[in-house]
């Protein structure tokens, strides 16, 4: 792959487009241009666990951040991206239904999360997920 490229790249429990904007030794950085999947809430160490000490609210990476990303979670694009709003808005909309689809201790505490992560998005990017 090479600088400029359009990529997916899977970064913590998220997945993004973007563009190679640098190449490093086992990596790349990517500069994020659209959600494919909002990153999961909880703790990545102790995935559907909702009795942790510390339970994680995780944001999506921003349009435009740069982000670096190990070479095994980066693969050519080959689709057109979407608008970073109207996909950050359907990839929300996605884990929300898939959350609402389960009953347990930590579906309901990642619905908790997801909501303060929403009101936070619906502030700064002036967008209502009604």
């Amino acid at each position: 792959m090479n600088i400029g490229d359009l990529v997916t790249a899977h970064y913590k429990s998220g997945k993004y487009t973007g563009l190679i904007t640098a190449i490093r030794p086992g990596g790349y950085t990517i500069k994020i241009s659209s959600v494919l999947r909002h990153p999961a809430q909880g703790d990545l160490h102790n995935p559907n666990v909702a009795d942790v000490p510390f339970f994680h609210e995780r944001k999506a990476l921003a349009e435009g951040e740069q982000a670096n990303i190990p070479e095994s979670s980066v693969h050519l694009f080959n689709g057109e991206t979407a608008n970073y709003i109207d996909s950050l808005l359907a990839a929300v909309v996605k884990l929300e239904n898939r959350l609402l689809a389960k009953d347990d201790a930590f579906t309901v505490r990642s619905l908790q999360t997801l909501q303060a992560v929403k009101k936070e998005y619906a502030l700064m990017y002036k967008i209502s997920f009604e």
